[in-house]
């Protein structure tokens, strides 16, 4: 990509997120929102005004770049980002940038996390909030040691060397998501450890940046057993594949 002007989308996943996204849309810095090609939100299929309030604000403060869109039927989060790296895709956007509509993770941090694409250094980026103090930040005391033993079985088993695997702040140049099948993976909340087990497979480059940690009062959607359990078995998965003992389709690169 060079030093060449970048066509970046931000694309906003939002279930039941009524009272944060203004919040959110708020925040992204004036610079990001008039240089970027669009910033779509996505709502879930929620159970709030999500989506009303999303028209709601475009009319009253967006510009011509923001876009809001509904699923009729929940996708799940990783069903939500499929169908929105599929359309950063065909409207041949160079990058897409994920930021919840949760407020969870810092807008102000899209210029910083956006470096590595324009130097060329990295076909994905995440945000790493256990490069700083997580805790300080409200992480939950059981969140950060399930972070933690989860981020160690991974490296031990895809060999490589990350602070974590969970942060859902993540950057993505669409021209290496056209190299990879992230359409096999999870529709569930996995799937950011599935898509990431096939960037390594492709061996395209991984980076992470450190970002603020907050956690508010929002309603976690997250089953962090189910989810824990799941991530054990997407890398188990991955094992097998790569020592021959079983195929899996989504690791078929």
């Amino acid at each position: 990509m060079g030093n060449k002007k970048l066509k970046i989308a931000i694309f906003i996943p939002a279930y039941n997120a009524g009272k944060t996204l203004p919040i959110v849309l708020d925040r992204i810095p004036e610079d990001i929102k008039n240089s970027v090609s669009e910033i779509f939100v996505a709502d879930d299929g929620s159970q709030d005004n999500t989506y009303l309030i999303g028209v709601g604000y475009k009319k009253l403060k967006g510009g011509k770049n923001l876009k809001v869109y509904q699923h009729q039927k929940n996708k799940g989060y990783g069903g939500n980002q499929k169908w929105a790296y599929n359309y950063c895709i065909k409207k041949g956007y160079d990058v897409a940038v994920m930021l919840h509509g949760d407020a969870q993770y810092a807008p102000e941090m899209i210029p910083k996390l956006l470096e590595p694409f324009q130097k060329d250094t990295a076909d994905m980026v995440f945000g790493s909030r256990m490069t700083g103090d997580p805790l300080k930040g409200g992480m939950p005391i059981h969140k950060y040691w399930g972070n933690k033993i989860l981020t160690w079985i991974e490296n031990r088993i895809l060999k490589l060397k990350l602070s974590e695997y969970h942060s859902g702040y993540r950057l993505y140049s669409c021209k290496a998501l056209k190299k990879i099948p992230f359409n096999k993976c999870s529709n569930d909340f996995h799937f950011d450890t599935e898509i990431l087990i096939q960037f390594k497979i492709a061996n395209l480059r991984i980076a992470e940046m450190p970002i603020p940690t907050y956690y508010g009062k929002e309603k976690c959607h997250v089953n962090l057993l189910g989810y824990a359990m799941n991530i054990i078995k997407s890398v188990v998965q991955y094992y097998f594949h790569a020592k021959k003992i079983k195929t899996y389709e989504k690791f078929k690169l």
